[in-house]
């Protein structure tokens, strides 16, 4: 069976799913298929791939998903497993992919390989992978997120020996190729367009059960209270910092200001940062006896101060946050960053902020520290060690 036939089977029967299916889907099913590919039978194998989508099952799992596990899987493995997740992800309310294992850009497209490909030229991609649009195809029709993970921008041994046809003149890249995902989708990649990730097995990683990004992933997935996006920022962090910054996960896709939890709502509150309420012309920091807003941990109330370097020396930023869950925000010299405000919220060692005036569409999220006058702050805007300012 070549590509554009298996597309047209997938598309076919994802199609005939939502029909039968979606009046039947009990609100708030999830559903998952994860794939741990390392005996292959043509290259050397991987050691960690089936260690990850064991433990990844299982935390998928925990969080409520019914989940299909293939271990190194062949060709028509991954065939069938996607083709039944089209079919129970059409009106779930969350779909999702995991793969670990080789993938490759060939000729702008992205594929994942099973154990059993030989690849010995670049058209041989299309009767012995399985392309990642197909993929992304299998968890559009669901209601809130269709996800797929992707831990297979590894050094590929395909690559090297592959030969290209005179028909094609593209070169074969390192890791995976740019994508752009359309409706609720959002594709997390290992390691960034064009680059690779490690595996776990290298001097720097000490031949480790799991990947960086796997393990990153594991210590974070199930954090309650903590929307995806904000979730995969945190992988980000965590593997950027186990791999010396060689290694830069990234997300791709564009969701809806809907808040996503894999693992729970926030405390009774809390959501109100992902669809803030407008926050008054003029807002005065809350005195110290004032009641705070039980989104706010009260010890984050006040103001903080980091020095920030910047092209022309040092600049301050300055954050008010106050008890009823707003923030202002400005910078000396100004010209540093834009001064704004809007809606934060914090607790248990996590924060989400998005701004309301100021910044369009600005939002940031982390955890946080705090030690008497210190806080430890990580998050896109503002990471370092935060200072209590007597301003």
């Amino acid at each position: 069976m070549n590509r554009r036939e298996f597309v047209s089977r997938l598309t076919a029967a994802t199609a005939f799913a939502g029909v039968t299916l979606t009046a039947a889907a009990a609100e708030g099913r999830r559903v998952a298929l994860v794939i741990g590919n390392g005996a292959y039978r043509n290259v050397p194998a991987l050691l960690n791939p089936p260690n990850d989508a064991s433990e990844i099952a299982a935390a998928l799992k925990r969080l409520g998903f019914t989940v299909s596990l293939a271990t190194n899987a062949g060709f028509d493995d991954m065939r069938h497993g996607l083709i039944a997740l089209g079919r129970d992800a059409a009106g779930a309310d969350m779909a999702a992919v995991y793969f670990a294992g080789h993938g490759m850009e060939i000729n702008g497209e992205n594929w994942l390989i099973p154990i059993d490909a030989e690849l010995k030229r670049d058209t041989d991609a299309a009767n012995e992978a399985i392309n990642l649009q197909s993929v992304m195809l299998q968890v559009s029709n669901t209601t809130s997120l269709g996800l797929v993970i992707l831990d297979a921008c590894r050094n590929n041994p395909f690559a090297a020996r592959m030969k290209r046809s005179i028909a094609t003149r593209a070169a074969t890249m390192s890791g995976l190729g740019r994508i752009e995902p359309v409706g609720n989708v959002l594709v997390a990649y290992a390691a960034r367009d064009g680059t690779t990730a490690r595996d776990g097995t290298t001097a720097l990683d000490g031949d480790a059960r799991n990947s960086p990004f796997a393990a990153a992933l594991l210590r974070n997935i199930e954090t309650p209270g903590v929307e995806v996006t904000f979730m995969f920022r945190n992988v980000r962090d965590d593997v950027m910092e186990a791999t010396r910054n060689e290694q830069q996960p990234f997300v791709y896709g564009s969701l809806s200001r809907k808040a996503i939890y894999l693992a729970g709502l926030p405390p009774a509150g809390r959501e109100q940062a992902a669809t803030p309420s407008p926050v008054p012309a003029v807002t005065s920091p809350a005195p110290p006896h004032a009641t705070t807003s039980p989104t706010i941990d009260p010890a984050l109330v006040g103001t903080w101060e980091i020095m920030v370097p910047s092209g022309r020396g040092q600049s301050r930023w300055i954050w008010q946050i106050m008890g009823d869950g707003t923030y202002r925000f400005h910078a000396e010299p100004q010209r540093s960053a834009r001064p704004h405000e809007g809606t934060i919220t914090a607790a248990n060692g996590h924060w989400t902020l998005r701004a309301t005036r100021g910044l369009s569409g600005y939002s940031d999220g982390g955890a946080y520290e705090i030690h008497d006058a210190m806080a430890m702050i990580s998050g896109k805007l503002g990471t370092g060690a935060w200072k209590r300012s007597a301003e």
